[in-house]
């Protein structure tokens, strides 16, 4: 996050228009679960409450990375700049079909049974929980939110700053009864190493609960190790697939929010992952696979 005393004015760059073709083939139906739209803010005007002021990334410019990388689905993650909104992620799996989209929203203990039917029926499969930015709840509605999904079938997706917060709240965690994504490795850094408590705190989620799973994404910003390799979240990775490979998903975090470093080219980011992931039956298996199980593609 940004120093600045005011970061919801800060102004952050977008994507990188020109992502590059990646070295390695991928599997047919690749399904990118962490992505954003930022446009039209006339239409979807941001939240005052926001942690960060987004660039404009439109869905033509995502699907334009998509088409190069070969992602042929995708899961929006409806962004907290938008805060209770959801409506640009309704709006995007309306115009693509729910054969190639899926939603995550954010929603409150008020929100109606109504508007979560509405939700679910436009492709919505789960709820955000952030730590790490405003729009979202945080960690104290975990157990509330989980009663109010389940009906559903939705899972908790869980965005925490530091992955020693998983350890703070290991028995919380075992004990939710609805499935828990989470989101950028478990906030696990590459200079902390697999033994660090948080990630230890991850991995026992992963092996002694069915329900848990995890994102391979966004490690471009969890480590100090230079691009394009960020050598030290290598283990972390290998770890969580070594652990769980039918639990972990990918996602691409376009177009890289609240990121100041030179913004990573896609193509670069998706080749790490292959050379990190080098059985192409794994591959496939965290690319396509365990994805349209979690998501419900095909249902």
């Amino acid at each position: 996050m940004s120093s600045n005393p005011n970061p919801s004015q800060t102004q952050y760059p977008g994507p990188d228009i020109n992502p590059r073709p990646p070295r390695h083939r991928l599997p047919e139906g690749v399904i990118d679960c962490h992505c954003h739209v930022f446009d039209e803010f006339d239409k979807y005007p941001l939240t005052a409450q926001r942690s960060y002021t987004p660039a404009q990334a439109s869905l033509e410019q995502y699907l334009d990375m998509c088409a190069v990388l070969g992602i042929a689905r995708t899961v929006q993650v409806n962004a907290s700049t938008f805060g209770l909104d959801n409506r640009i992620t309704l709006d995007i799996i309306a115009r693509l079909g729910q054969s190639r989209a899926r939603g995550i929203g954010a929603i409150t203990l008020d929100t109606p049974t109504a508007e979560l039917e509405r939700l679910h029926l436009g492709g919505f499969r789960g709820v955000r929980l952030s730590t790490h930015v405003k729009g979202y709840g945080g960690l104290e509605a975990i157990e509330p939110l989980a009663k109010k999904i389940l009906p559903f079938g939705w899972h908790i997706q869980l965005h925490v700053s530091q992955s020693a917060e998983l350890a703070n709240i290991e028995t919380l965690l075992m004990q939710c009864p609805c499935p828990i994504v989470f989101d950028h490795l478990g906030g696990a850094r590459g200079e902390e190493g697999p033994q660090a408590p948080g990630f230890q705190t991850l991995l026992r989620q992963l092996t002694q609960r069915e329900d848990r799973w995890v994102k391979i994404s966004s490690w471009y910003r969890r480590t100090a190790d230079p691009a394009p390799q960020y050598r030290n979240m290598k283990p972390l990775a290998q770890a969580l697939v070594a652990s769980r490979a039918d639990r972990c998903v990918w996602g691409s975090n376009w177009p890289h929010p609240v990121f100041s470093a030179p913004i990573p080219n896609d193509g670069d980011l998706m080749d790490v992952f292959c050379d990190w992931v080098s059985d192409p039956l794994t591959r496939k298996k965290i690319l396509v696979t365990n994805p349209e199980i979690l998501y419900g593609f095909g249902d």
